[in-house]
């Protein structure tokens, strides 16, 4: 440390010593800790679903006789915001089945009624922790460690998820399914359909058991309750705490074939050096699911199309590593959690935003012709593949993509797998391109030592044709969660050549430690605060190749971190950063020197109640910033009066102040807002913008969308981009109209 003047080692020490009063408390915390964490029961108790003699019309409102007569499962378990004891929000929950499909009838209670909902629009995929909810968990095929999640409003959005290990969730799965809602001034009432063609399960007439866990959240105390009893430090999706659903009958499994085919038109116009080009056309194609058996599914997609996904946000990266975004493309997304590494977002060997691009380095999109996917999951295993062909472009020539992956399960709740994946790239006379090969494989695990104690690991390696070179990278973390605390450790490796042609690192030739952990307070004197967690997180960076070489480490210091009873939220944070520049670095175009520093910044943030008709959150970060000062502001608000109505805005703002060799000032300003207006969950209208000071860059995005039949949607969508830095501004601007079709045979 002798690079530091007398104050900055004055400061380092006191930082050491900040951490070292943190490590000490949480481990005498961890030998005094009375666990609450209760292992799950050896007899599980009983769910019974009864068959229904008569016509269930989904209206919302449970009026049939069946429901009358079936049994009513009542005694719920709080999770939120104590662990045990009288909760105020009772619930009441019913299952019925016929030939065709499995039916969830609820009445949640609440003394407010209508006046009491909490729910901030009609999207489906809401956000989980912001509005009232319902939620049913189911694992058919009793793995323990999947289930699948079904979750409404007291409106009726959906919300449909898969989870894994109660570790990685994927949000974006979409199965066919229904539900419709209906408000009492004593509560609200939630009718669900769910087909079993929907439902992956083993057909076993004799003795039909299914795992099924039960949720619901009255936002306005952020009461949680669940049934069966799970302990507040997990979630409803750990499934070895799952009830066993029984009384079924369950069908054949069929032809179970889905089929959603599409059709496009697309007109586009773009202003570029004082030229207007146009261009149209049509465009078909489509997607089909076959469930071969309960087991395997078989996904095809032709001419694929992605005219309806979300738009990233713009972000100034001011830091040295690579900026990851997350896949928002229907096809991948669905099932994305089977791949090695795809909880991460540091390194992944497998990330499908690679797919569907001109070459490994441009972020222009490339049509696909043809794609398909296999998954096939059992108490045991999953084995799964994919495959995809791009086709070629002007500036890129076709590539293939190629993903292999057998996953083993071992014990109550391990599991050890390998993947293989492996993009080729064709060779291309009118492009002068040779035939590139990129292949990386990849073995990956999870161990659950303890209800309380997990362990992941990762190692993978690469090898590149056209550089001739092998990488590797890997991952490996440990985290011991209670009611009490968390503590954890991770350490993630990637070598200068790793090269997963469909993979993400955040940084090359690294390695990264990221030990820390945080108390869990409840003061029971204090119920106004539902938690508080003060805590810290230590990140330290050095060269793969020369472990000798440090890059960069900062201490992440939290003494405030508190949930209040609404869940608002305050927090207060010191962060001293140590950084090694030795290579050649212009966050924004700002060139810093290639020296060390140290600097320690702060920052404060509040969100008020996000379930309220109008909340707000800002944050506020001062201090240093390499040889100069950098400020920051982030604000956020929203307006939702109704449900139908929502209106949000978010502005960004830096101010750095002699930065770098020039010491040069800059400001950057990034504003963005949406509106959402909704005529029910199946019919909405969406507006989006975006403008960034730094490069002059601003879009608009509007997306209509009516889901006319379950799964079913009409989108018009209007693009808007115009990049004012250039000279002359560049326009872009695009409408599309598709309409889609699903029918399940």
């Amino acid at each position: 440390m002798d690079w530091l003047c007398e104050n900055e080692k004055q400061g380092n020490m006191k930082s050491i010593l900040s951490v070292v009063l943190i490590v000490i408390c949480c481990i005498a915390g961890i030998s005094q800790e009375r666990s609450q964490n209760f292992p799950p029961p050896d007899d599980s108790p009983n769910v019974y679903a009864k068959r229904a003699t008569g016509v269930i019309k989904i209206d919302g409102k449970l009026t049939e006789k069946d429901w009358e007569e079936a049994s009513v499962t009542t005694d719920f378990f709080r999770m939120e915001p104590r662990q045990g004891g009288t909760y105020r929000y009772k619930t009441e929950v019913r299952i019925l089945f016929d030939d065709k499909q499995l039916y969830v009838g609820v009445f949640c209670k609440d003394s407010l009624g209508k006046k009491g909902v909490r729910v901030q629009d009609l999207r489906r995929d809401f956000s989980d922790g912001e509005n009232d909810i319902f939620s049913i968990q189911l694992d058919p095929q009793n793995l323990k460690q999947y289930c699948v999640s079904f979750q409404t409003t007291p409106y009726g959005n959906q919300r449909d998820l898969q989870n894994f290990n109660d570790e990685s969730t994927d949000n974006d799965w979409n199965a066919l399914w229904s539900v419709r809602t209906h408000r009492v001034d004593e509560g609200y009432y939630a009718e669900f359909a769910i087909p079993f063609t929907s439902i992956r399960y083993d057909v076993n007439k004799k003795d039909v058991t299914w795992g099924i866990t039960f949720s619901r959240l009255a936002r306005r105390d952020y009461e949680r309750t669940v049934f069966p009893a799970i302990p507040q430090s997990f979630s409803p999706y750990r499934m070895t705490y799952a009830a066993k659903l029984k009384g079924l009958e369950l069908p054949g499994s069929g032809v179970n074939l889905r089929v959603e085919p599409y059709s496009l038109y697309q007109y586009a116009r773009t202003d570029s050096e004082g030229e207007k080009v146009t261009d149209s056309k049509i465009k078909f194609g489509g997607d089909a699911k076959w469930a071969i058996s309960p087991r395997s599914v078989l996904d095809i997609t032709v001419n694929t199309d992605f005219a309806q996904a979300d738009v990233d946000r713009a972000v100034n990266n001011l830091d040295r590593f690579n900026i990851f975004f997350p896949e928002r493309r229907q096809f991948f997304l669905e099932n994305s959690g089977i791949w090695a590494g795809a909880s991460s977002n540091l390194v992944r060997p497998f990330f499908s935003r690679k797919i569907g691009l001109e070459g490994r380095f441009n972020a222009v999109p490339a049509p696909i012709d043809v794609g398909t996917r296999f998954t096939d999951r059992n108490d045991k295993r999953t084995l799964a593949g994919l495959y995809i062909h791009q086709r070629n472009t002007d500036n890129a020539p076709s590539a293939n993509f190629g993903v292999f992956r057998y996953l083993q399960n071992y014990g109550k709740e391990n599991n050890i797998g390998v993947m293989l994946n492996h993009r080729l790239d064709e060779k291309s006379r009118t492009l002068n391109v040779e035939e590139n090969n990129n292949t990386t494989a990849t073995i990956d695990g999870f161990i659950r030592i303890k209800n309380k104690w997990t362990i992941s690991y990762l190692a993978s390696t690469s090898y590149d044709e056209h550089s001739n070179e092998w990488g590797a990278s890997g991952s490996i973390s440990s985290g011991y969660t209670s009611n009490k605390m968390y503590w954890g450790w991770s350490t993630d490796v990637v070598s200068k050549n790793y090269n997963p042609g469909t993979g993400f690192v955040f940084q090359n030739d690294v390695i990264k430690h990221n030990p820390g952990g945080y108390f869990i307070l409840r003061p029971k004197k204090l119920p106004w605060i539902r938690r508080w967690d003060p805590g810290f997180f230590a990140n330290y960076y050095h060269d793969f190749e020369n472990p000798e070489k440090f890059q960069q480490a900062n201490l992440y210091l939290f003494p405030v971190y508190t949930f209040f009873k609404d869940n608002s939220f305050i927090e207060y944070a010191v962060t001293p950063s140590w950084q090694n520049i030795n290579f050649d670095f212009k966050p924004l175009g700002l060139q810093i020197e290639e020296k060390r520093y140290f600097y320690t910044r702060q920052f404060v943030r509040y969100n008020s109640d996000r379930s309220r008709k109008l909340s707000a959150s800002l944050k506020y970060e001062w201090g240093g910033f390499y040889n100069g000062k950098r400020n920051t502001i982030t604000a956020g608000a929203r307006y939702a009066p109704l449900p139908h109505i929502a209106l949000t805005a978010d502005y960004e703002y830096n101010n750095l102040k002699d930065i770098g060799v020039l010491e040069e000032d800059l400001e950057t300003n990034l504003y963005s807002a949406s509106l959402r207006l909704a005529v029910s969950p199946r019919m909405q209208l969406s507006t989006f913008y975006q403008y960034n000071s730094f490069n002059k860059r601003g879009g608009w995005n509007t997306r209509f969308s009516w889901e006319y039949m379950p799964l079913s949607f009409i989108y018009l969508v209007f693009n808007d981009t115009q990049i004012q830095s250039l000279d002359p501004t560049q326009r872009n601007q695009q409408f599309i109209s598709k309409i889609t079709f699903l029918k399940q045979f």
